[in-house]
């Protein structure tokens, strides 16, 4: 009987801890078999996998862009407006 070995699963958060490394290169055969396996499962890790990837690939390009003046003030007034008198935002985790 000729059984391949299968690799172990894989958390959502171990996913995210190593993410960096993975994209890097700079994990091990087996754990980098583990991660790619979660990320074709897994559609939110993928998301997460997906948007990371393309930071980094939109900061190493060297494209990077100004922002308008004032952009900044705007946004954080907007996101203010948009928070209920007394409501505190909601927590990403």
């Amino acid at each position: 009987m000729n059984r391949q070995k299968q690799p172990l699963e894989i958390t959502c958060q171990e996913v995210w801890r190593e993410l960096t490394n993975y994209m890097e290169g700079d994990v091990s055969t087996e754990m980098r078999e583990r991660i790619a396996q979660h990320l074709g499962a897994c559609a939110h890790c993928r998301a997460v996998y997906d948007g990371s990837r393309n930071v980094v690939q939109l900061l190493g390009n060297g494209k990077t862009f100004e922002l308008p003046v004032g952009f900044s003030r705007r946004l954080y007034d907007r996101l203010q407006a948009e928070v209920k008198p007394g409501q505190r935002p909601s927590s990403a985790e």
